[in-house]
Formats: structure tokens, C-alpha cells, sequence
């Protein structure tokens, strides 16, 4: 049976109302109605909406760059309990009141790397006291299950200054990687080789933007005049 109702007034997709069915610390887990783009008002009870309670998150693609080494991309291998097991992720946290997300990049960076950095790039994003405003130019993460939202910050690292030499996280669970730029999707192919992993999406999908990148111009044939 299919749980649709018809409604005249609009098809212009749009939420009708949520249902709380549990909140925490971070999250509240909500039932959605909505009106489909047909028009219809759909309820189905397998239809879930995570909320979440917190401010907007931002992740940072932090680049490492030394004197005669490679330059390389800074990553962070923690343990998550929703996996069950370690994965593979860019740094990353949640932007706090007030703070810009170039703000809260380089204060993330530094708890969980040790690593100082300066800001080169910043994806849309607008600082308001709606939560529904501020997902207006952000960036989202699993639309199809949450609203989570996310700013996706660059940074460069200057490796050869000297609180970058020696590093000192703030964080004791979280476990530096330096991955060749040039390598990426190749020393990540062969972490999950020998461990038991999981790669952030995020992470895998600019390793493969990397591929293209540095090796697919190449291979394109010349044209023949």
C-alpha cells in the first residue's frame, strides 16, 4: 500500500511537519512528512530524518608542504563507534557560535594535528542565527538521511617552520597520517590493504579528483591537425 494522500494546494516540494521520536547530546531522530514534487503528501513511518542539534561541521583539506619532500595531505585515523572500527577521514569538527569556519578550520587543525596553518580556500557558507538560513549555502553531507551540513576548508601548512616540525596534538585518540598529494588514492588503496579500515567518502572521492588530476591529461590522445 502506498502512504500518500493527495494534496492541491502545492507541488512544490516542502516539509509538513516532524515528529521527535528521540534526542541526545548531538542529535534529535525525527519523523518528516512532506509534499512530494507530484504533489503528494507522503507519511511513511520508514522515512527518518536525523536533526542535528549542533552547529554546522567543517572539514579541512590540509596540504603539508616541506623543502625537498612531497607536499602531502594531512589525515586523521580515529576509532568510530558508529563503524565499530578505525577509518580514515580529513580533519574535521564543528564550528562554534560566532566563529567563521576559517576560524574554527585552524582550531581544529591544531587540536587534532599539532599542525599551524594559514587558510587558502573556503566553500559557500553564511553564519546565522537560523539553522535553516545557514544550510542555505553550505555544503551538505547525507541529504538523504540528515541535515548535517559542512564548510570544507583549505589549508596550507608551512613545514618548515619550527612549531611545524614537531607537532603537539591536543587530542591523545587521534593518529596523524602523511599522504603523499601525488599518491593519494594509491597509499590509501594500500592502508586498506593492511588494515582493518574505512575510508571517509569525502576522502576517497579527492583521491580520485587527485587521479584525474595528475594523470589522466596525460593520457588524452593528440588531436591530429
Amino acid at each position: 500500500m502506498n502512504h500518500t494522500e493527495d494534496s492541491n494546494e502545492t507541488t512544490a516540494p516542502h516539509v509538513v511537519k516532524e515528529e521527535l521520536l528521540a534526542s541526545g547530546r548531538w542529535v534529535k531522530l525525527e519523523k518528516t512528512t512532506y509534499v512530494d514534487p507530484a504533489g503528494s503528501t507522503r507519511h511513511d513511518h520508514l522515512f527518518l530524518s536525523l536533526v542535528f542539534v549542533c552547529p554546522a561541521g567543517v572539514g579541512i583539506i590540509a596540504l603539508l608542504k616541506r623543502t625537498l619532500h612531497k607536499d602531502c595531505v594531512v589525515m586523521v585515523k580515529q576509532f568510530r563507534p558508529p563503524m565499530g572500527c578505525f577509518t580514515l577521514e580529513f580533519p574535521a569538527g564543528l564550528i562554534d557560535e560566532g566563529e567563521s569556519a576559517a576560524t574554527a578550520a585552524l582550531r581544529e587543525l591544531k587540536e587534532e594535528t599539532g599542525y599551524k596553518g594559514e587558510v587558502v580556500g573556503v566553500t559557500p557558507g553564511v553564519v546565522a542565527s537560523s539553522p535553516t538560513l545557514a544550510q542555505l549555502e553550505m555544503t551538505c553531507l547525507d541529504p538523504g538521511l540528515s541535515n548535517c551540513t559542512t564548510q570544507i576548508v583549505t589549508v596550507n601548512i608551512n613545514g618548515d617552520e619550527m612549531e611545524n616540525i614537531n607537532p603537539t596534538q591536543q587530542l591523545e585518540f587521534v593518529e596523524v597520517l602523511l599522504l603523499p598529494l601525488d599518491e593519494f588514492q594509491t597509499k590509501i588503496d594500500e592502508l586498506l590493504k593492511k588494515e582493518e579500515i574505512v575510508v571517509d567518502a569525502k576522502v576517497y572521492i579527492f583521491a580520485m579528483g587527485m587521479v584525474q588530476a595528475f594523470f589522466k591529461p596525460r593520457e588524452l590522445p593528440v588531436l591530429k591537425q
